[in-house]
Order: structure tokens, then C-alpha cells, then sequence
């Protein structure tokens, strides 16, 4: 089997990275869409857009589905897609709210975009009615995560990072929320650093990584191809002299090659 999988930069890489340490046997074609991240600033109009560009590349690489590694995409543009395509399409958001529904009270750490959208709120709702979903937009932490300042060399929080998280965090512990979605795919590599920011709040609940979830619910049997050692291609649409390393650091993983794509 071959995944397509896309995302606006490097956070969808954090699902890949799920992905394959669910099934090592799986091959995958990344795309990442450096040239015009951030969508989360965007319109709903020009998201769908760049979703559909994005997902026709991968239809070019005899793929057998599409993962959309972008919880703003998943908020906006599933329908879109799935029209356009002729495989099966996947997004991180609805995994994300079925894993969120058995809590009645539920925190949406996201971009713009994801919680204008109130698409988490309507999934959970959808399966608990009696779910209340608070949304915190938290634009700071994608480029704090990309400029490498999520730790600093000895480990510690950072003090910026520190002082951001607890701004984004203080209203969802005061809202005493039971369980919190990690509503962007950059924020699975903050999980320990927010978990230390709740404890300081006195909070302590369970961090639901949506691609971690979707992982588990794409339709792939590990009794395929059981000793093939699934293929990683990655693709950006602008190059990047720190692409590859910071790639490496979201997979956990060594990156031979990063190829430009042409939308």
C-alpha cells in the first residue's frame, strides 16, 4: 500500500511519523507546501484551493489514499477533496473528535482558522450532544516549534515557550476541561512541555494527538507486505536549507532526500 500524505509545512510529518511506527511496511509520498505556509491565516476559499493542488500532486504518484495531515484542511476542505479524487481520502479531525466525545467537557488547542471554523465542536457534538468544546486559537506555537525554541539545550522549558503556553492553557484549566486536542500537528512535539504547563496550573489530563488517531483508524492490515520496509519520499514546493533537518527531527528519523514539487 502507498499513502499520499500533505500538510502546509512540517507538521504533518508528526503523522507520518505515527503512521509508521503503526505500519514500518507502508510507503508514503510527503508533501509539505512550504511555499505558502501558513494556511491558517488564510481564507476558507484559498485553503480548499491549495488542498485540492496539493492532493492532484499525490494522485500523480500512484498512491492508494490521501492523508490530510492539516487539521485546518480537515476543518475545511474534506468534501472538496474527496470530490476530486478517486481514492479513498482521510483527515486528522474527525479521529481526533471521536477519541474527545466520551469527555463532557473538552479543550481545542488549534490555528485561527481550525477554531473559526468550530469543526471539532460540531464532530464532538455529533457524537455527545452534552459535550462542551472550549477553543483556544494559539498562532504562536507553529513558529516557535519551527525556530527550534520548543526546548532549550538542557532540556528546560524555554522561557518564552513557557510564558506562551501558559497564556494559550490558562483558560482551558480554568474551564477545568477533562481532556484537550492537540488541534495542529506541529503540537504532538510539545505534548511533555504542555503537560509541565498544566501541572503548573494544577491540571492534569489526557493530550489527544488527532494523528495519532487517525493512524489507527486507516484501513491497512499489517499482514501486508510484512518484511518490506516501507519508502519515504518527501516532497516540499520551495527549498529550504532547514527543511530537511528539522524533518528529521519531527520523523525521528533520517531524511536521504527532500524533492521541489510543482503544484
Amino acid at each position: 500500500m502507498k499513502l499520499g500524505v500533505f500538510d502546509s509545512g512540517l507538521g504533518g510529518l508528526t503523522v507520518v511519523r505515527a503512521i509508521r511506527r503503526l505500519y514500518p511496511h507502508v510507503d508514503i509520498v510527503y508533501l509539505g507546501d512550504t511555499a505558502r505556509v501558513p494556511y491558517g491565516v488564510r481564507s476558507p476559499q484559498v485553503i480548499v484551493q491549495y488542498a485540492i493542488e496539493c492532493a492532484h500532486f499525490l494522485s500523480t504518484q500512484k498512491i492508494d489514499a490521501v492523508v490530510i495531515a492539516c487539521n485546518t484542511v480537515s476543518a475545511l476542505a474534506i468534501p472538496e477533496v474527496k470530490q476530486q479524487m478517486t481514492v479513498p481520502v482521510y483527515g486528522v479531525l474527525e479521529p481526533g473528535a471521536r477519541a474527545a466525545s466520551k469527555y463532557d467537557r473538552v479543550g481545542v488547542l488549534a490555528t485561527r482558522a481550525t477554531v473559526r471554523s468550530q469543526a471539532y465542536t460540531r464532530a464532538i457534538h455529533a457524537l455527545n450532544p452534552k459535550s462542551e468544546v472550549v477553543s483556544v486559537a494559539s498562532p504562536l506555537l507553529v513558529p516557535l516549534v519551527e525556530e527550534g525554541w520548543a526546548k532549550s539545550p538542557n532540556g528546560k522549558l524555554t522561557s518564552i515557550v513557557s510564558q506562551t503556553l501558559s497564556h494559550y492553557l490558562e483558560p482551558l484549566a480554568h474551564a477545568k476541561i477533562q481532556a484537550m486536542i492537540l488541534g495542529c500537528t506541529h503540537y504532538p512535539l510539545l505534548k511533555e512541555l504542555i503537560e509541565a504547563e498544566f501541572e503548573k496550573l494544577g491540571w492534569t489530563i489526557p493530550l489527544i494527538d488527532s494523528g495519532e488517531e487517525l493512524a489507527k483508524e486507516i484501513p491497512i492490515s499489517n499482514l501486508e507486505n510484512p518484511d518490506h520496509t516501507g519508502k519515504l519520499e518527501v516532497y516540499t514546493t520551495d527549498e529550504s536549507v532547514t527543511f530537511q533537518s528539522m524533518a528529521e527531527a519531527f520523523l525521528s528519523e533520517s531524511v536521504p532526500h527532500v524533492a521541489r514539487a510543482k503544484l
